[in-house]
């Protein structure tokens, strides 16, 4: 065998073993379109190899662990035994305020505790339910100036459908806000702790006259259908620092009664608590404050039995 005979042979074992070990290269690729990750061979038409490695995405389950989006409860009072993401939104602020070691989404006594010793340092009202004073102190009650909607002052001299002038936060018939869904039927006052409204309908659900009162900073004013039980044309507040008028009461607490009446006046020197631009927050221990005209309308309308649907 001649020198070029051997050369050749030489370079056709060369071309197989290099074949061989190309074919095992490819073969070992795994790519079933799996989560594993998977090793991929692209071979260009010079000698050059390029090998990559790809790294499966994990889908995120629930809310985005990273997000700081703050959180807010519904406007109501959270107690001991319940639970759900509202609880959690509660132990969070109370967590990050140092009340509370660690979130399990059930107010349970560990939360209680907490809660109780927010409202002795903030000197709050002490019963350990979360409540609207508790949530503002922590930052997780929503914005109500958002609920409150104010009508455009009427006109000098404007009155409701009964003949009574309206006030400055009053309105009557088609121009006052719409009656709030499953606020019951008939002849009835309404109502609505979000909204700081009161409506007074007749017996056919019109609207005779709606308006802004202030109610209550704390969890005193129960929801649900009452009646008017007791009427006064002049009294004192629980703590005996005001001259309440033309009160219309509806709800007993332990402290005291819980109604409508005009803006109170302090005892010691007859000014008056808030101005009528105020009416629509939260201002009383309790009562429904407002505007002398619509107190006048309301010692008229609403009787001894008179329905009063809170919500």
């Amino acid at each position: 065998m001649n020198s070029n005979a051997t050369r050749k042979q030489l370079l056709l074992l060369a071309v197989i073993v290099v074949s061989g070990v190309f074919y095992v290269g490819v073969g070992a690729v795994r790519n079933d379109n799996t989560s594993a990750p998977t090793t991929s061979v692209a071979a260009t038409s010079t000698t050059a190899v390029v090998v990559t490695t790809t790294t499966p995405v994990l889908d995120l389950i629930g809310e985005d662990p990273a997000s700081s989006e703050p959180c807010t409860i519904p406007m109501k009072a959270l107690r001991p035994g319940t639970s759900g993401k509202n609880v959690l939104c509660l132990q969070q602020a109370l967590v990050k305020n140092n009340y509370l070691e660690k979130v399990t989404g059930t107010y349970d006594v560990g939360t209680q505790v907490a809660v109780t010793a927010l409202q002795t340092k903030k000197d709050l009202f002490v019963d350990g339910i979360a409540g609207r004073e508790t949530a503002l102190a922590l930052g997780i009650w929503p914005d109500e100036n958002l609920l409150v909607v104010r009508t455009p002052p009427p006109a000098q001299g404007a009155k409701d459908s009964l003949g009574f002038l309206l006030s400055s936060v009053a309105s009557t018939g088609a121009s006052a806000p719409a009656l709030p869904a499953n606020s019951g039927s008939g002849r009835r006052l309404v109502f609505e702790r979000a909204g700081q409204r009161v409506w007074a309908v007749d017996k056919n659900n019109e609207i005779i006259r709606s308006w802004l009162v202030s109610g209550s900073k704390y969890n005193n004013e129960t929801p649900g259908t009452h009646q008017v039980y007791s009427r006064s044309e002049i009294t004192t507040a629980w703590n005996g620092r005001a001259f309440l008028k033309k009160m219309v009461r509806w709800l007993k607490t332990a402290i005291g009664a819980i109604g409508f009446h005009q803006i109170p006046v302090h005892r010691s020197d007859n000014t008056v608590y808030q101005t009528e631009a105020e009416l629509g927050t939260r201002l009383s221990g309790g009562c429904q404050r407002q505007a002398k005209l619509d107190a006048d309308f309301l010692w008229s309308f609403a009787k001894i039995g008179t329905p009063v649907v809170v919500l």
